[in-house]
C-alpha cells in the first residue's frame, strides 16, 4: 500500500514538473518569419542530468520550433566510440532529430577530432566551417584547441567576404569569462578580437566554463558563455566586473530568434525557469577600420515571466 502511495505522489510530482515546462512563458517574440534557433555547450556527459535538460529542451520546440542547434563544444565526454554517439547524443536527443533538426557541432578540448566526420554534427568532415541558414546570416564554427595560421587566414577571409548582416562565431574556449576554473583565454582574445571587431561582428558563443554569463559588451561585441548543457560548476563565477548575468547553480541551454536588426535571448535551465532574457540590436554603423571605443550593442534585458524568478550566480567562499 505504502510503495503504491509513493508511486502515485511520484506521478503527480513529474506530472506538475512536466507541465511546469509547458506552462513556461516565452520572452521571445515568436515570430512565423524570423530565424529560431538553440545553443547548447559542454552537452555530451551520456548521464541523467543531460537526459534530464534534453527532455526539456525538446518539449519547448513545441512552443519554439528552432530550426537548428549549434554546439559550442565538449559534445562528448569520455570514450566515444560507436555506442558513445547513441547514448551521449543520439538518445537525448532522439525526439529533436526525428523532426529533422540540424545539429552543427564545433571542437572543445574534450572532443576526439574525428568528430568532424560524424555525419549529425553536420561538419563535412572539416574542424572549422562555416553555413547560412538564410540571407543576411552567417555562422562560423571555429577549433579553439589549435588556432593556427590556416584557421586565422580562413576566418579572416570568410568574414569580410561574408557579405551578411549577422557574422555569428561559435566556439569552446572563451575570450571573456568570469570562471575561477577557467576564465579568459588571454591568448586567443588577441587573436580573435581584432577580427571580430574589424568586421563587425556583434555576437559571439562559447563554452568551456560550465555555467551561463552573459558578459558586458566588450568592444562593441556581446560574448556568451553557455556551458552548461551537461556539467555545471557550482560556485565558479568569480565576477571581477565582467558578468551582466550569471547562472551557476543548475543546467540550461539558450533560445535565439533573429529579426531583422534585432537578436533575442532566453536561457532556460533544466527546471523549465528563464535565467535571463533580453535583445542584441545590430549595430548597423560599426566603422570596419577604426577602432570601437564604446560598446557598439546594446543589450536591453527583458523582464523575467511571473512565476519564474531568476536565479542569480553566487560565489561560494
Amino acid at each position: 500500500m505504502r510503495t503504491r502511495t509513493s508511486s502515485v505522489a511520484l506521478l503527480a510530482v513529474m506530472s506538475l514538473l512536466a507541465a511546469g515546462v509547458f506552462a513556461q512563458d516565452l520572452t521571445l517574440p515568436n515570430k512565423p518569419t524570423s530565424l529560431k534557433f538553440a545553443v547548447i555547450g559542454d552537452s555530451g556527459t551520456g548521464d541523467s542530468n543531460q537526459y534530464r535538460l534534453a527532455k526539456v529542451f525538446t518539449d519547448i520546440r513545441k512552443k519554439f520550433p528552432y530550426e537548428f542547434v549549434i554546439m559550442v563544444g565538449d559534445n562528448m565526454y569520455g570514450s566515444q566510440t560507436e555506442k558513445d554517439y547513441q547514448k551521449k547524443f543520439e538518445t537525448p536527443y532522439k525526439g529533436i532529430l526525428d523532426q529533422n533538426i540540424k545539429f552543427y557541432a564545433a571542437l572543445g578540448n574534450h572532443d576526439q577530432p574525428n568528430q568532424a566526420n560524424y555525419k549529425l554534427f553536420n561538419m563535412g568532415g572539416k574542424r572549422f566551417y562555416t553555413f547560412k541558414p538564410r540571407d543576411g546570416v552567417r555562422f562560423f564554427a571555429l577549433d579553439t584547441n589549435y588556432m593556427d595560421k590556416e584557421q586565422l587566414d580562413w576566418l579572416a577571409k570568410e568574414l569580410a567576404a561574408s557579405g551578411s548582416d549577422w557574422k555569428i562565431p561559435f566556439f569552446h574556449h572563451p575570450l571573456y569569462s568570469s570562471g575561477g576554473r577557467h576564465g579568459s583565454d588571454q591568448a586567443l582574445r588577441e587573436q580573435l578580437e581584432p577580427l571580430f571587431v574589424k568586421n563587425s561582428v556583434d555576437v559571439v558563443f562559447s563554452g568551456h566554463d560550465h555555467f551561463y554569463e552573459r558578459i558586458k559588451p566588450q568592444k562593441g561585441i556581446q560574448y556568451f558563455v553557455t556551458g552548461g548543457a551537461g556539467k555545471v560548476r557550482k560556485g565558479d563565477i568569480q565576477d571581477e566586473g565582467l558578468m551582466a548575468k550569471g547562472f551557476d547553480e543548475g543546467y540550461h541551454f539558450m533560445l535565439i530568434e533573429i529579426d531583422g536588426d534585432q537578436m533575442h535571448f532566453q536561457v532556460v535551465s533544466d527546471l523549465g525557469k528563464t535565467i535571463d532574457s533580453g535583445v542584441i540590436m545590430r549595430n548597423k554603423t560599426q566603422s570596419q577600420s577604426a577602432p570601437v571605443r564604446t560598446p557598439a550593442v546594446q543589450t536591453v534585458e527583458k523582464p523575467i515571466p511571473a512565476g519564474a524568478k531568476p536565479s542569480t550566480a553566487t560565489k561560494q567562499p
